[in-house]
């Protein structure tokens, strides 16, 4: 039986390997975007997914257009919570509007979204909540005191929700990938691109299509044992206990 999937930020990068990945899998996909038309337009008709446009930063719009979503594909099976944003800078030199820019797409979000499918999926009895947080969620970035603040609440929200959900057959996962292989990180200089790939043991960046792959696990009927785990995809470069 075919699983309905939202993804959020599903229309680039990471996102899109996630979206593109679900629907390989037999899953129907909505992918949620924020502000790029050309680039959604784009990943639509290059994959026949449908896309759908709002802030999942607010939780009106979030209930609006998870409520449209639903009345197309029926309830929600899984969730993937990947939408995000960096504002990147110092603390000592950060503006309450980074901070909060930041905690507001990256972990309200997440509460926003989850809050809308919860409830149904305890009364059907199944359901996948996936995370994605972020190495810099795990051991912390200099820069990004918003960002690795943020994605690791995400990882606290998924062990405490994982256990309100385990008895009613709901995982809640998070994944956490290190230095994927995006538009964002290519467009880095190059010395900083050898920097980054020097510190990490498999040698290389990885790609947004292995982070498809490890969602895709987590999404699966049979990855039901599986709840308030973080996997972590990051070459080596950060081993958490």
């Amino acid at each position: 039986m075919a699983r309905n999937a939202i993804v959020t930020g599903g229309t680039r990068g990471i996102g899109a390997a996630i979206a593109t990945r679900l629907k390989q899998q037999g899953c129907i996909v909505a992918a949620t975007y924020a502000g790029n038309d050309e680039a959604a337009a784009k990943f639509k008709a290059d994959h026949d997914i449908a896309v759908y446009k709002w802030d999942v930063g607010d939780y009106a719009s979030c209930k609006d257009g998870v409520a449209e979503i639903e009345g197309t594909q029926g309830p929600t099976d899984i969730l993937v919570n990947n939408a995000g944003i960096t504002r990147d800078g110092f603390f000592h030199k950060m503006s309450p509007e980074q901070w909060g820019e930041v905690i507001r797409a990256d972990l309200d979000s997440v509460f926003n979204m989850s809050h809308q499918v919860f409830s149904g999926m305890r009364e059907r009895g199944f359901g996948r909540i996936i995370n994605i947080s972020s190495i810099n969620g795990q051991k912390g970035q200099m820069g990004q005191t918003n960002y690795s603040a943020a994605k690791a609440g995400m990882i606290g929200f998924t062990r405490a929700l994982a256990q309100e959900g385990a008895r009613k057959g709901i995982t809640v996962n998070a994944v956490a990938p290190g230095y994927i292989a995006t538009e964002m990180v290519a467009a880095m200089d190059e010395k900083v691109l050898q920097s980054i790939t020097a510190q990490v043991p498999v040698g290389r960046l990885g790609t947004a299509e292995e982070i498809g792959d490890c969602v895709a696990f987590l999404a699966d009927d049979n990855a039901g044992f599986i709840t308030g785990s973080v996997l972590s995809a990051n070459g080596g470069q950060y081993i958490a206990a």
